[in-house]
């Protein structure tokens, strides 16, 4: 595995301060740039980004012709269900700002099983970042938005999952869930997710904490072995931050 990069922890006051701190961090990292590559996550951490960056003044900062938005795991579910990841990130913005659709990437949930759309996530990615090998010092994305579950996994990478070990694959299908919903999911792999010049950990709620001072205190947790070729960014509310 690729040294981990030493992670920066970065305090807020509270959720609506965390929204605007990464969409900051979202929009510096893909202004300027002809093309710019996005990996959204799923769950409750990010959706107060989703909403700011569909409001002014955040929204006139987006290039959205110019950016292109990934997934790193979703529910093999339809994108109206739910529970789906980038259904809800259609939902919140994509549509909201009209984003063209073309720079949208969703998983294949469609698709007659889960490793399949793996397969063609896989593809879809190659086919986007022009090699079939990852480069370290060439990253896939410009940004890697990441939550934090209540065991500590990150994407669909659960604990003592044989997925947490994959080195070659991009994407993996997951049969069977670590928590609650257990449908079969979609997910980045650590090397995929790795590939960018910002890996950035939203946790913006209370709940979080005790786990979060684990993964921190280097508890062999799947969002512990997360890594990134480029910075690792932890961005916390405040009634989350370990003391240190």
């Amino acid at each position: 595995m690729a040294a981990k990069s030493q992670a920066q922890i970065v305090v807020v006051e509270d959720a609506p301060a965390l929204a605007e701190a990464a969409a900051r961090r979202l929009i510096d990292r893909v202004t300027g740039k002809d093309r710019a590559a996005v990996c959204l996550t799923g769950g409750s951490s990010p959706q107060g980004l989703y909403r700011l960056l569909a409001e002014q003044p955040w929204r006139s900062q987006v290039p959205w012709d110019r950016v292109h938005w990934f997934i790193g795991d979703d529910r093999f579910v339809a994108e109206t269900d739910p529970l789906s990841n980038m259904g809800a990130a259609r939902r919140l913005v994509l549509d909201r700002v009209g984003a063209p659709r073309q720079n949208i990437h969703p998983m294949a949930t469609d698709a007659n099983y889960p490793e399949g759309a793996a397969r063609l996530y896989e593809d879809d990615l190659k086919a986007f970042y022009g090699a079939e090998r990852l480069d370290p010092a060439r990253p896939m994305f410009d940004i890697v938005l990441m939550g934090l579950g209540g065991d500590g996994h990150t994407a669909s990478l659960f604990p003592n999952s044989p997925a947490l070990n994959e080195t070659q694959r991009w994407a993996l299908g997951i049969a069977k869930a670590g928590m609650e919903p257990f449908v079969p999911r979609v997910t980045l792999t650590f090397p995929a997710l790795a590939s960018t010049r910002e890996m950035l950990f939203l946790i913006d709620s209370a709940d979080k904490r005790a786990v979060l001072s684990r993964v921190l205190a280097g508890e062999d947790l799947p969002a512990h072995r997360a890594y990134a070729d480029g910075d690792l960014v932890w961005l916390v509310v405040r009634a989350a931050a370990p003391e240190r």
